[in-house]
């Protein structure tokens, strides 16, 4: 067998140290908050509850980027998916929480502006936010000339919607015996692509990559530049109808840190879940990651979503209607009691 010797950090981005980092910034942030404030930071966002109301109405925020996936919208030149990335990802971050979205903006930096790429990339953002009743209001365009490299940008997106206090979803409901239910992806949506870009050969020379892109997998009909390019998923107006029911008592949004990394900021202390990975089959495009790059199984966890983009919680009387209704979705874990800090254990994992 082949050593598996493939990993986030050694392809430049290190998880450990950003968590690490936020650990040690956090008191400092709470420092900033007064009585409006509720929750704290560590959530999909953050809580604010909105100045003049009866104080009912909690703001929620999130701020995000879709990372280097626009080096590969760069080489395909291709961009309007990138806006739609961007509106989606923020979408769900805040759906995690209970909220629907109100307004959005954004920021979008690069070293030349080519008008027709911001043109793209406004198009796919306008598109995404109708479809989320979300008003794009206002965002920042920088032309940035020795920081940026040549052929590239970088785009971040800011989103506040509101939600109900007594609506708020944050974990705290979810008890033992609760079902975890997984949301199906589109594949990769906005994270790890660092990493597979450089499993994939696409960070070399810019004609090679190109071609590469241009190539469909054995597996498909596809290109690869269309597989990878595959807008992220917004989940808001499936899981909305659960939200109205008072039937989810935890959400978390799939993205950098896998299913484990993400599902544990909401799960009570005392309490895990216990995941069943072979409760579903990751597409063939992480199976083509994994491969080409030699990466561990336990390393495509933590980087990638591995098919599942979001996670519902649910009593176990209410989680057959949510799989049912929802399309693609399927019970993937338990919660059980728990006396360590693992939060979520992934089994049928092997690294080989």
């Amino acid at each position: 067998m082949p050593s598996r010797s493939g990993s986030y950090r050694s392809a430049g981005v290190d998880i450990d140290a950003a968590d690490s980092a936020k650990d040690r910034i956090a008191a400092r942030v709470a420092a900033t908050h007064g009585v409006s404030v509720l929750r704290g930071v560590g959530l999909f966002g953050g809580f604010f509850r909105a100045p003049q109301s009866d104080g009912s109405v909690v703001l929620v925020s999130s701020a995000d980027s879709v990372g280097t996936k626009v080096l590969l919208a760069s080489l395909l030149g291709e961009h309007r998916g990138i806006g739609v990335d961007l509106v989606n990802h923020c979408v769900n971050d805040i759906l995690a929480c209970g909220a629907r979205p109100l307004f959005f903006l954004d920021y979008y930096a690069t070293p030349r502006l080519v008008e027709q790429d911001l043109e793209q990339i406004i198009d796919g953002m306008t598109d995404a936010c109708q479809a989320a009743g979300c008003a794009l209001i206002g965002g920042e365009t920088a032309q940035l000339p020795g920081i940026y490299q040549t052929d590239s940008y970088d785009l971040a997106g800011f989103i506040v919607g509101e939600v109900e206090e007594n609506r708020i979803i944050d974990g705290s409901g979810i008890r033992e015996g609760d079902v975890v239910i997984g949301l199906p992806s589109a594949g990769l949506h906005t994270n790890g692509f660092t990493l597979a870009r450089a499993a994939l050969g696409l960070d070399g020379s810019r004609d090679e990559a190109i071609e590469r892109l241009a190539a469909a997998p054995d597996w498909s009909d596809r290109s690869l530049g269309e597989l990878l390019m595959t807008p992220h998923r917004s989940y808001l107006s499936a899981v909305a109808p659960f939200l109205d029911q008072g039937v989810i008592n935890g959400m978390a949004h799939i993205t950098g840190g896998g299913i484990a990394g993400n599902l544990a900021r909401v799960v009570p202390h005392g309490l895990g879940a216990d995941i069943n990975t072979a409760a579903w089959t990751p597409t063939p495009l992480f199976g083509e990651i994994q491969r080409r790059g030699e990466i561990a199984a336990s390393e495509m966890f933590k980087v990638f979503n591995m098919g599942i983009g979001f996670v519902l919680v649910a009593r176990p009387e209410d989680a057959p209607d949510i799989v049912r209704d929802i399309d693609g979705a399927r019970a993937i874990g338990h919660v059980v009691r728990s006396t360590d800090d693992m939060r979520v254990n992934l089994r049928g994992i092997t690294d080989k």
